[in-house]
């Protein structure tokens, strides 16, 4: 099925009588006859529904519907996307491992990386995403377990060579992790182009709607943990599951299993059935509002690459943008609905700006289908320092934009009104 169709009925078909709508199944437990039915969940032997941390019907028809939109074999939802980082590193690394990350990334997954990791003992070394392939495969150790970064980079917005990147990890024999947040699958599938685990925070484009925080992990199925000989934990027997061994137990699913049966059963970073229900009602829309996302943002560009108060502007959709070539190869030459850019003025012209706004909203949200506002360096990357700034590609006057679904007139009048106090 076409992207648009999977979106409105990938993950559940309901039969002769049953509610064409999902149902919301709000149940932490469920019912059996047999002992010997709830023996075989446990270990792991047949597939079927328990206790909702693991697993729940609901969540569970959303994780297909995410899946075959990114085009892997399964899905995990978490409680939020910072969730979702943590819980496919956790995944792949344990104390005393090592992971190579772009520098460019979410100020809170920058965060979790270089301090909450830190102190669990992974180490994490960042990288600028555009330097060569010498300087990137430099980083890499005889420990490293992953390589990550963002399609689009928020808010630096450069855009990732994927392919490269993935070429890089597999020579390492570790997998590319790839947040597609700003992208969505409706602008780029990371999977086609070798990466092989994909996350989302669901919060964004995904949800659209700024009414439920979530996160979601999808496997490609494409890497091979048997054959790699960094992941001694996928090869050698689980105590915790009588001795079972994931790859051979379950071939191209080991990664999600692993990350479902051991790291969601322990730390419980789960989503609910109410979340999941909210989230597939937004990914039923997400194409349309992708489409008027990427065409507002891109007239939005326009309008401020040629304004006398803005001295840059960072959309890869603009013909001029560094990563142009990128967005043709990975994004059909879309910038999705985010943009940055810096007010004459450094950071108090960006201030003066913000504080003028009356139809765009200041809120720390993005990707939402109501245009809103924020400056990164005194919210979302607040806590790194002006050196960590830097290697994220953020300066002190960085304006982050994500355009709406307004009226795009109304947009532009609000954005020139207040530029004129700049």
């Amino acid at each position: 099925m076409n992207l648009y169709t999977q979106a409105l009925h990938a993950g559940y078909t309901p039969k002769n009588g049953e509610a064409r709508v999902l149902p919301i199944q709000q149940s932490t437990t469920f019912v059996y006859e047999k002992t010997k039915d709830v023996q075989a969940l446990f270990d792991l032997e047949a597939p079927g529904f328990f206790y909702s941390r693991l697993a729940n019907p609901t969540v569970d028809a959303v994780e297909k519907k995410i899946a075959a939109l990114e085009g892997g074999v399964a899905a995990m939802f978490t409680s939020s996307g910072q969730a979702a980082a943590f819980s496919i590193i956790l995944t792949l690394a344990k104390a005393g491992d090592h992971i190579v990350s772009s520098s460019s990334i979410y100020g809170g997954t920058f965060n979790l990386f270089a301090v909450t990791l830190k102190r669990m003992g992974i180490e994490v070394s960042f990288v600028n995403q555009d330097a060569s392939t010498e300087e990137i495969k430099a980083a890499f150790r005889p420990n490293t377990k992953a390589l990550f970064a963002e399609t689009i980079a928020n808010p630096g917005m450069n855009v990732l060579d994927i392919e490269r990147f993935a070429t890089i990890a597999h020579s390492f024999e570790v997998p590319l992790v790839v947040d597609n947040t700003f992208a969505t699958p409706f602008l780029c599938r990371p999977i086609d182009f070798g990466a092989d685990i994909v996350m989302h925070s669901t919060t964004k484009y995904m949800d659209g709607h700024a009414v439920q925080v979530g996160g979601v992990v999808v496997d490609s199925g494409k890497f091979d943990f048997a054959k790699s000989s960094r992941f001694e934990e996928f090869n050698t027997p689980d105590p915790s599951y009588h001795g079972l061994i994931y790859t051979q137990a379950f071939a191209n699913m080991a990664f999600i299993v692993k990350a479902r049966v051991q790291i969601m059963r322990d730390i419980g970073l789960c989503m609910t059935a109410q979340a999941a229900f909210y989230l597939n009602q937004g990914l039923e829309t997400l194409g349309l509002r992708m489409e008027r996302h990427c065409e507002n943002a891109l007239k939005v560009a326009k309008f401020l690459k040629q304004h006398s108060k803005v001295s840059a502007v960072r959309f890869c959709a603009l013909e001029d943008s560094p990563y142009y070539d990128l967005a043709k190869k990975y994004l059909n030459a879309k910038g999705s609905g985010v943009i940055s850019f810096e007010v004459v003025g450094g950071r108090e012209g960006g201030i003066r700006f913000i504080d003028n706004l009356k139809l765009c909203s200041l809120q720390v949200h993005v990707a939402d289908i109501r245009t809103c506002v924020l400056h990164p360096a005194s919210s979302t990357h607040r806590q790194l320092s002006d050196e960590q700034l830097q290697q994220a590609n953020i300066t002190a006057g960085l304006v982050r934009l994500s355009v709406g679904l307004e009226d795009l007139n109304d947009i532009i009048a609000d954005l020139d009104k207040a530029l004129s106090f700049v």
